[in-house]
C-alpha cells in the first residue's frame, strides 16, 4: 500500500500535529469553494442568498462533532436544494418571498424529524436496498433539472421552474432578456473550470473565478452593461427563530410531509452511501446510526436558524481529500473561516455577477451527472442502464418527489427481479474426481446417467417456484428416474414454495421419479415442517448429500455416466477431458484468456536478457491470473511458444536465442507431464491430442509460424 494511503488511515481517527496544516489548507478551501455554492443552492432553495452561508457555518460545525466519518463534508448541496425548489414551485410559492422564508425551515424541520425517526428504527441499512444505478440517475437526473433551472441566469434572464417541459419553454421565453456579455460571463465560467478541473483538478478555480467577477464589477461596472449582481448580503451572524409552524397549516400539510420524507431519503441514501465509499477506500469503519443522527443535528440547527437541507457533499469532501484531509479538524476551520466571511467579508460578495455565480454552480452540477456510469452501464450491463435511465427521466419529467418514489421502486424491483431469476445450473460429474460441477461452465462435467442434477441458487419463493419447477420440466427425459436439488443457496422457503416442493413431489412420484433436495442447512428442514411440507423429510426426499442421494436411488460410484456404454465407468478420463481452472473461471472464453496470459508473459520474456526455467515462472506469475495448476500450465505453454515465434519473427526478442528459449519450455513441458503422470496418468492421452489440436488450429491460423519443412 502506498505510504501516502496508510498515512491518511492513520490519520483517521485523531488528530496529531503533522495532520493539521493539510487539514487546515483543506477546512480554508472547503470554505471558499463553499461560498460560490452554497449561496447558488439556497437560491435554488427559494431562500435570499446569505442562507447558503448561515448553512455552511453551524450545521457544519455540528456534524464535526457528532459525525464517525473523519473526513466526509457536509454543507448546502444541490439534491435536498433542487426538492425543495420545486417542491415550492409546485405548491405555487415564489421563491425567495417571506412565504418562502417561512415554508423552507419547515421543510428542513420536517427532513430533520425524519432522519431522527430512520435513526430510531435503524433504518440505514435500507440504503443497501438502493442500487447505484438507481442512485446514479436520480442524482443525475436531479443534477440536470437544476442545470435546466440555471440556464437563463447565465445569459441575464430569471431562474425558471417545473419539469422539463415547462423549463425548455421557460427557456425559450427568457431569450427576450438576453445579454450578450452575461452570457460570455456565464458560459466562459463554466468552461474555464470545467478545464481547469482537467488541467489542475486541485486548484481551486471557482475561487478564482469569484475574485475575477468581483474585480470586473469593482474595475469595469460590468453592471452598468446590463450584468445582474447578487442582491446584498447583509453582515453578521445567523439568528435563531422559531419555525413558522402556521406554514404547515396553511399549506397542504401531507404534502409538505411527503416533500420533507423525500429530502429526508435523499439525504440519508446518498450522503450515507457516500460516506461508506470513502470509508472503504481509506479501511476505516463508519457508524451509520452515528451518521443518522448527525445529519438530524445538522438539518434541526438550520432549521432554527431559517435555513433550507443540508446534506453531504461528494464534490465538496473530493476537494478536501486531494488536499489529505483526514481529521474533522477540516470541517471546523471551514466554519471558523465563515465565520470570518459573514462577519466581515459579505460587502466584497455584492460585487459578485449573477452569470460568473451561475457559472461556479452549474459547473458543480454537471460534476454530478454520473456519465460515466452510464457509458459503463450502456456497454457492461444494459438491464441496468435502463434502471439508470427511468431514475434519471423520471425526476426529469415527472419531478424529484415522483422520482425518489420511482428510484425506491425501481431499486425494489431489481433486488425482486434477481430473487425471482437467481444464479442456476445443470450438474454433473467429471471422471476421475469428487464433486459435482455445472455442465456449461466445465467441458469435462458430463450428466449421470438417468439422472438431472440441478443447483438453485436462491431462496425459494411464491415469486420464482415457477421458474425452479420449469427448469426442471424442460430437463426431464424419457430415461430420466431421479431428480436431484443441489439446494446448499436456499437459505429459506415460503408456504406457497413449500406447498408446491409436496405436488412437485408427488408428480414426479407418479411419473415413476425421484425427487431429492439435498446439500442445504439443517435450517431449511426446520421450516418444511413448519410449513406443512415435512411428509417431504418423512419419504425420504430430503438428503444431507448429493451422494447419499444418489445412493438412495441405487447408483453407486463410479456412476454411470450418461451416453456410456455398459459397464463403462469414470476410472479413466476419456479424450478432450481435463479440469481446468481457466476454464472454471472463463466458461467459453478460456482459451482467448490463456492467449491473453501467454501474450503478458511473452512480453515480460522478450524484455528479459538471460531466460532459464525460473524466469520462465517468474514470467508466468507475472501475467494477471498468476501461477497456473498443471492442466492450465500444459495448455499455457502451448501459446507461449505461438506468441514468442511471433515476437522473434517481428524482431523483438533481440537479447535472447529462440531455439533455447523452446528448449527451456520443453524442458519445463516435460516436467509438467511427469507430475501428471504421478497423479493423472489418464491424462497424458488428452494432452497429446490437446497439442495437436491446437497444432492445426495454428496451421491454420497462423502458416506463417511454420518455415517450409512445416517446423
Amino acid at each position: 500500500m502506498p505510504a501516502d494511503v496508510i498515512k491518511k488511515i492513520q490519520g483517521c481517527t485523531q488528530i496529531n500535529l503533522r495532520n493539521i496544516p493539510k487539514n487546515v489548507i483543506a477546512g480554508v478551501v472547503v470554505a471558499l469553494v463553499s461560498i460560490p455554492i452554497a449561496i447558488g443552492y439556497a437560491q435554488i432553495a427559494g431562500l435570499p442568498p446569505v442562507y447558503g452561508l448561515y448553512g455552511s457555518l453551524l450545521p457544519i460545525l455540528v456534524y464535526s462533532l457528532l459525525t464517525s466519518s473523519p473526513q466526509f463534508v457536509v454543507g448546502i448541496d444541490a439534491a435536498p436544494a433542487a426538492i425543495v425548489g420545486v417542491g415550492l414551485a409546485t405548491m405555487g410559492v415564489e421563491s425567495g418571498s417571506e412565504e418562502a422564508m417561512a415554508v423552507v425551515p419547515v421543510i428542513t424541520l420536517l427532513a430533520a424529524a425524519w432522519l431522527l425517526i430512520f435513526r430510531l428504527a435503524k433504518a440505514g441499512r435500507v440504503v443497501n436496498y438502493i442500487s447505484t444505478p438507481v442512485m446514479g440517475g436520480f442524482i443525475s437526473g436531479i443534477g440536470f433539472t437544476i442545470i435546466l433551472m440555471q440556464v437563463p441566469k447565465l445569459f441575464g434572464g430569471g431562474a425558471g421552474t417545473g419539469e422539463l417541459f415547462e423549463l425548455l419553454y421557460h427557456i425559450g421565453k427568457e431569450t427576450v432578456h438576453f445579454n450578450g456579455l452575461s452570457a460570455l460571463l456565464g458560459v466562459g465560467t463554466v468552461i474555464i473550470i470545467l478545464v481547469s478541473k482537467r488541467l489542475a483538478p486541485k486548484f481551486p478555480m471557482p475561487v478564482v473565478m469569484m475574485g475575477v467577477g468581483g474585480l470586473l464589477t469593482a474595475c469595469l461596472h460590468i453592471d452598468t452593461y446590463g450584468v445582474k449582481l447578487l442582491p446584498d448580503i447583509p453582515a453578521g451572524l445567523p439568528h435563531f427563530v422559531t419555525p413558522h409552524l402556521e406554514a404547515f397549516s396553511d399549506h397542504h400539510p401531507m404534502e409538505l410531509i411527503m416533500l420533507g420524507l423525500s429530502v429526508a431519503l435523499v439525504i440519508m441514501a446518498q450522503t450515507l452511501l457516500a460516506t461508506n465509499n470513502y470509508a472503504m477506500k481509506y479501511n476505516y469503519k463508519v457508524n451509520n446510526d452515528r451518521e443518522l443522527t448527525s445529519y438530524a443535528a445538522m438539518n434541526l440547527i438550520n432549521a432554527l436558524q431559517g435555513g433550507c437541507p443540508v446534506n453531504g457533499s461528494v464534490s465538496r469532501t473530493g476537494i478536501a481529500d486531494q488536499f489529505g484531509c483526514n481529521s474533522q479538524l477540516m470541517s471546523v476551520t471551514a466554519s471558523a473561516v465563515m465565520l470570518l466571511v459573514l462577519l466581515f467579508g459579505t460587502p466584497l460578495l455584492n460585487y459578485m455577477p449573477v452569470p460568473v455565480l451561475t457559472g461556479i454552480v452549474m459547473a458543480a452540477l454537471i460534476g454530478i451527472l454520473d456519465i460515466a456510469m452510464a457509458k459503463k452501464l450502456w456497454k457492461k450491463a444494459k438491464n441496468e442502464f435502463f434502471i439508470f435511465m427511468m431514475a434519471f427521466w423520471g425526476v426529469l419529467i415527472f419531478g424529484t418527489i415522483y422520482g425518489v418514489v420511482i428510484g425506491m421502486v425501481l431499486s425494489f424491483c431489481a433486488v425482486i427481479a434477481r430473487a425471482v431469476v437467481p444464479p442456476r445450473s445443470f450438474l454433473g460429474v467429471i471422471p476421475g474426481h469428487e464433486g459435482v460441477f455445472s455442465l456449461k461452465r466445465n467441458r469435462s462435467a458430463r450428466p449421470v446417467a438417468g439422472t438431472v442434477l440441478y443447483r438453485f441458487s436462491g431462496n425459494l419463493f411464491f415469486a420464482n417456484i415457477n421458474t425452479f419447477q420449469d427448469d426442471i420440466e424442460q430437463a426431464l427425459k424419457d430415461d430420466t428416474k431421479q431428480v436431484i436439488v443441489d439446494a446448499r443457496g436456499i437459505g429459506s422457503i415460503d408456504i406457497t414454495a413449500a406447498d408446491r416442493l409436496v405436488q412437485f413431489h408427488d408428480s414426479l412420484g407418479k411419473r415413476g421419479i425421484r425427487f431429492y433436495i439435498t446439500e442445504h442447512a439443517g435450517l431449511l428442514n426446520d421450516q418444511l415442517r413448519e410449513l406443512g411440507a415435512g411428509s417431504l423429510l418423512e419419504q425420504g426426499a430430503v438428503r444431507r448429500t448429493v451422494a447419499l442421494a444418489l445412493r438412495d436411488a441405487g447408483l453407486e460410484q463410479p456412476y454411470p455416466l450418461e451416453g456410456s456404454e455398459p459397464g463403462e465407468t469414470y476410472d479413466f478420463v476419456v479424450e478432450k477431458e481435463r479440469l481446468a481452472e481457466i476454464e472454471w473461471a472463463f466458461g467459453e472464453d478460456a482459451e482467448t484468456w490463456l492467449g491473453r496470459m501467454a501474450g503478458e508473459a511473452a512480453g515480460q520474456i522478450a524484455a528479459m536478457t538471460e531466460f532459464d526455467e525460473a524466469a520462465l515462472q517468474t514470467a508466468e506469475k507475472g501475467t494477471a491470473w498468476g501461477r497456473l495448476g498443471l492442466f492450465d500450465e500444459d495448455e499455457f505453454l502451448d501459446h507461449l511458444e505461438a506468441r514468442l515465434q511471433e515476437l522473434a519473427r517481428e524482431g523483438r526478442m533481440e537479447g535472447l536465442n529462440i531455439r533455447d528459449v523452446k528448449e527451456k519450455i520443453e524442458k519445463r513441458r516435460r516436467v509438467v507431464e511427469e507430475k501428471l503422470r504421478d497423479l493423472h496418468p489418464e491424462a497424458l492421452e488428452m494432452l497429446e491430442h490437446h497439442r495437436e489440436e491446437f497444432e492445426r488450429y495454428m496451421r491454420e491460423k497462423h502458416p506463417e509460424l511454420f518455415d517450409k519443412r512445416g517446423d
